[in-house]
């Protein structure tokens, strides 16, 4: 068998790159999976993005107006009268990105495993059967662990940190996602509540089990009222190179990921349109070029996380008290975007009492921002 694309990973952002390159193309896509979703995923994408990279509607299962911060002492509200963010099923939205794939020509691989290269080719395995499979074209967006990265010899420097999270029966605010920040009960990260229901949430964190643990009991959410657990890994930082020779690495595989928030959807996806367009131009050398804003967007986060690491939790109550107050939480729900916080932050430098305010707690976000 012969493509000219073979990807390797059906996530969100391997389903996707599928989606824009089927029709045009000779496309086919690898799943080790027999099913789509299964990752933990809180799946909470900016209701602009969505729109903009044309996600399938059916997979909405929420809209957010808004978030409200706590601290250990303190908290704030952002929100504004429409839907800045949209919660999806990343199951229905996976599904939903195969089924335009397929219907566009695409040839899928469920339940097979990528073994490794060999002569050019793809090593595949299905059940106890061995095949390979050519392309012109091969695409590694096979997550974290990516196989296809350490077949290229592909390099981390990054972070990795285990993720869990749960949904949990209770009563929430439907069209407000909670962020809690309190490094006394978790040093690593900080916890979401985000609802997909009037009675059920989407909790987590990234670090220690037991933070979440901890956590559950300070918000009065009960163990015993949780309806699903599910856990993963995130990496904050670089994956390199992105391309050798005729293997390209998207998506998580290339930690195309926020460091702010460990979201990769919507960066995944921004860096699989570039690589479409590098592909139909039969020019990989392309695609990390024209990925430079996700580049500037996860430099930018990775210095925000370094700030975070190094704060305590004082610090963590200062950052709270400017950005509560009412100049700031003006300029946020003006500027605010969920996924380009570098703008955000920008617009509040921008403001010379905040600036003051920040640089007497941390020059090096000044610097960051700057």
């Amino acid at each position: 068998m012969r493509y000219d694309v073979l990807i390797i990973g059906g996530g969100p952002v391997g389903n996707y790159l599928a989606s824009l390159l089927a029709g045009k193309l000779d496309i086919a896509l690898v799943e080790r999976k027999q099913s789509f979703g299964g990752k933990a995923c809180t799946g909470i994408i900016g209701a602009e993005s969505y729109e903009r990279l044309d996600f399938p509607k059916k997979a909405v299962v929420n809209s957010l107006r808004g978030a409200v911060f706590h601290s250990s002492i303190q908290s704030f509200e952002i929100g504004r009268k429409s839907p800045q963010a949209y919660v999806v099923d990343r199951k229905v939205l996976e599904r939903e990105l195969a089924k335009r794939a397929i219907k566009r020509g695409a040839h899928y691989f469920v339940g097979t495993s990528f073994m490794g290269f060999k002569n050019g080719k793809a090593r595949l395995q299905h059940l106890k059967e061995t095949f390979e499979v050519e392309a012109r074209y091969y695409v590694g967006a096979d997550g974290i662990p990516s196989a296809v990265a350490r077949e290229i010899g592909a390099k981390s420097n990054a972070e990795f940190l285990k993720g869990y999270e749960l949904e949990v029966i209770g009563e929430f605010r439907k069209d407000f996602t909670e962020v809690w920040v309190n490094k006394e009960v978790n040093p690593d990260f900080f916890f979401w509540v985000t609802p997909v229901e009037e009675d059920l949430a989407r909790v987590g964190t990234f670090g220690e089990l037991s933070s979440l643990e901890r956590f559950l009991r300070i918000r009065n959410l009960k163990p015993t009222s949780m309806v699903e657990f599910k856990a993963g890994s995130v990496g904050f930082g670089w994956r390199m190179p992105w391309v050798r020779n005729n293997v390209a690495l998207v998506g998580d595989a290339a930690l195309q990921i926020k460091p702010t928030t460990a979201g990769g959807i919507v960066f995944g996806s921004i860096c699989a349109h570039n690589l479409a367009r590098a592909i139909l131009n039969y020019n990989l050398e392309l695609y990390p070029k024209s990925c430079a804003e996700v580049m500037k967007q996860v430099s930018f986060g990775l210095k925000v996380r370094k700030i975070f690491k190094g704060l305590n939790q004082d610090g963590i109550e200062k950052i709270f008290q400017i950005l509560g107050s009412d100049d700031a939480i003006e300029v946020i729900e003006e500027y605010a975007d969920f996924d380009n916080h570098l703008r955000t932050f920008k617009a509040l430098a921008k403001k010379p009492r905040l600036l003051t305010r920040l640089l007497m707690i941390s020059p090096s976000l000044i610097r960051a921002l700057i």
